[in-house]
Parts: C-alpha cells; sequence; structure tokens
C-alpha cells in the first residue's frame, strides 16, 4: 500500500481558523464534495504559498480576494505565475462578489472543472 505524505505549512492551520465571512460561505459550498463531486482542500500548501481552496485532481486553485489586493496585484501576479508554471489553474475572486453573486462564483468554478467520474 502506498502513502502519501503531505507537507503542512505551519501557516495553514491559523488561516483555517481565522476565514472570512466569503470563504466561509464558499467553503461550505466546496467541502464534502458538494460542488459535483470534487474535493477541495482549502489553505492547502503548493510550494511557497498557501491556496485559499485547491481540487488536487482537477489541479485548480481558487483565490478570494480583498481590498488589500487591489495593492498587491503584482504578488499576486507572481503567484499566479507560479502556479500556473507548477500545472495549477488559478481563478480569482473578490470577497464581495463571493459574498453577493455566489451562484455565478460557483458556476465558474464548475466550468474550470472537469466532468466528475
Amino acid at each position: 500500500m502506498s502513502r502519501v505524505t503531505r507537507i503542512v505549512s505551519p501557516h495553514a492551520a491559523p488561516l483555517r481558523q481565522a476565514m472570512t465571512e466569503a470563504e466561509t460561505r464558499l467553503w461550505h459550498q466546496l467541502r464534502d464534495r458538494r460542488l459535483i463531486g470534487h474535493k477541495f482542500r482549502r489553505q492547502h500548501s503548493i510550494g511557497p504559498y498557501i491556496a485559499d481552496f485547491a481540487c488536487i485532481a482537477a489541479r485548480l486553485v481558487i483565490e478570494l480576494d480583498g481590498s488589500q489586493h487591489a495593492s498587491e496585484a503584482d504578488a499576486d501576479a507572481r503567484r499566479t505565475a507560479y502556479l500556473a508554471g507548477q500545472g495549477w489553474t488559478v481563478i480569482r475572486f473578490w470577497n464581495a462578489r463571493v459574498l453577493t453573486d455566489l451562484d455565478n462564483v460557483l458556476r465558474e468554478i464548475i466550468a474550470n472543472l472537469p466532468p466528475h467520474q
């Protein structure tokens, strides 16, 4: 039997404990394979970064951005480029959109997922 060793960042656990309202609402829709059967992880370490949400099987990262990200566009672009270079697709949503337009956010996420087998 093979075992997969997962490296967990010591920074991920506190982030899971202090999720924003938008992260909490989206996580409620993603957890327990609720979104068309795909498994998501929250605050998942990928290289030097911690993704807000990741579907490993689909190599999909979902990032939620608050107002502080308006001034961090360069850092976000570097992060996205790194993840893309590792074979991940990154989609970003503003927190406000998750809070006001969750149905369409979920549709956009589904559009980036392969059909579940």
